[in-house]
C-alpha cells in the first residue's frame, strides 16, 4: 500500500498546546505542571467563549443585582466567567493562590500546588449588552512561601513568569508571553482549537493614535492636560495630531496599541487619586505583554512591573504603548513641557 504522506506544517499550523509544549521542552528540568497550567487557562477561556458568544441566547445578559469588591454592578456574565475560571484553576491542581478581581480575598486552593494565578474574569463588562469587545486578563507567577498566603500573590509584575488575554472579538485571540515574546493565536471555532496566527509580535517604537477617557479630561491634573492637547495638536515634526480611538475595554484597547503602537492612557484623576485599574489583574499582564514586544508601561513615574503591591486589589495609573509614545508622555508628567 502507497504511503500517505504527512500534510505539510503550514498547512495545519502550531496550536497553542504544541507552542507552550516546545517551550517546556528546552526549559531544563520542565515536569509539565506550568504546561498543564497555560492548557487549563485555554480550556477555561474557549469555555467563557462558548457563552459569550450565544449570551443574548442564555439569558446572560445584564445585572446580577449584586456589587462586587470593586463596588462595580455584578453582570451576570461576569459572574459565569469567574466561576468558570476558578474551577477549571481548582481542579488543575497546579495553583496554590488564586486571586480574582471579583473576590473580595484569595482562595488558597491546593497547598501542592507550585503557582499563583491573577485573573480578570471578563474585563470590560460594562460594553456586554452592547455587543462591543471584551476579554479574559491573567497573570502567573511561581510560589515563593511554604504555605500559600496573600504574600504569594502581592509581588511585582516583573516576577511574572506568564501573562495573556484572550480577546472576544470578531474572532478570539489568545495573546501569550511567557518570557520569550509575545505570539498570539486565533480559535478555529470548528475544531476547538487556537492556532499561531501572530508569531512574535513587536510593537511600534511609534504609533499615531492615542486611547483615553477625555470624558475625564476636567478631572486630570494640568500635565495629562497639556499631554491631550499636545496629542491634538498641529505638529507635523511631531506627527501630531494623532487619531483618537477609544473602546472602554482595556483588553481591546490595549490589543490595538500593541499590534498598531501609539499609547493607551488611564491616569489618575480627581475621582480616581489612585488609579481605576487594578494592578495585579490588569496592569501588570499589560505591562509585562507589553514589555516582551518591545513596549513600554508605566504609571507615568514608574515603572508599572516595578511597584510593590500592598493589596490584592491594589488600583494604579497605567500608560503603555509604542516606547517613544510613553516617553512623550512621562516628560509631561516630569514638568519637562
Amino acid at each position: 500500500m502507497d504511503s500517505i504522506a504527512s500534510p505539510p506544517n503550514s498547512l495545519i499550523g502550531t496550536t497553542l498546546r504544541e507552542h507552550v509544549l516546545a517551550g517546556m521542552q528546552a526549559a531544563p528540568g520542565a515536569t509539565g505542571e506550568f504546561t498543564s497550567l497555560l492548557n487549563h487557562v485555554s480550556l477555561a477561556v474557549r469555555i467563557i467563549n462558548s457563552r459569550v458568544r450565544s449570551a443574548g441566547l442564555a439569558g446572560l445578559l445584564g445585572y446580577t443585582g449584586e456589587t462586587n469588591v470593586q463596588g462595580e454592578r455584578v453582570q451576570k456574565l461576569d459572574t459565569y466567567a469567574n466561576d468558570v475560571m476558578l474551577s477549571v484553576l481548582q481542579r488543575s491542581g497546579h495553583c496554590g493562590v488564586i486571586a480574582s478581581e471579583e473576590n473580595d480575598e484569595p482562595i488558597y486552593s491546593n497547598h501542592g500546588g507550585k503557582y499563583v494565578v491573577l485573573f480578570d474574569p471578563l474585563d470590560g463588562s460594562s460594553n456586554i449588552d452592547t455587543n462591543v469587545s471584551i476579554g479574559t486578563i491573567f497573570a502567573v507567577l511561581r510560589r515563593r512561601e511554604p504555605t500559600p498566603i496573600v504574600d504569594d500573590a502581592l509581588r511585582p509584575g516583573r516576577e511574572i513568569v506568564a501573562a495573556g488575554y484572550a480577546l472576544y472579538g470578531p474572532s478570539t485571540v489568545f495573546v501569550l508571553s511567557t518570557g520569550h515574546g509575545v505570539h498570539a493565536f486565533t480559535l478555529d471555532p470548528n475544531v476547538g482549537e487556537f492556532f499561531l496566527s501572530m508569531p512574535n509580535i513587536r510593537c511600534p517604537k511609534k504609533g499615531s493614535t492615542y486611547s483615553a477617557n477625555e470624558g475625564n479630561y476636567a478631572r486630570w491634573a494640568p500635565e495629562i492636560r497639556r499631554w491631550a492637547d499636545a496629542m491634538k495638536a498641529e505638529d507635523p515634526a511631531r506627527g501630531t495630531p494623532y487619531g483618537q480611538r477609544y473602546v472602554g475595554s482595556l483588553v481591546a484597547d490595549a490589543h490595538r496599541t500593541l499590534m498598531k503602537g501609539g499609547i493607551f492612557a488611564y491616569p489618575a484623576d480627581e475621582k480616581a487619586a489612585s488609579g481605576k485599574l487594578r494592578l495585579l489583574y490588569e496592569a501588570n499582564p499589560m505591562a509585562y505583554l507589553l514589555e516582551q514586544a518591545g513596549g513600554a508601561a508605566t504609571t507615568g513615574t514608574h515603572r508599572i512591573l516595578d511597584v510593590q503591591p500592598t493589596d490584592v486589589h491594589q488600583r494604579t495609573p497605567l500608560v503603555l504603548g509604542s516606547t517613544e509614545d510613553v516617553a512623550f508622555y512621562k516628560e509631561f508628567v516630569a514638568g519637562k513641557r
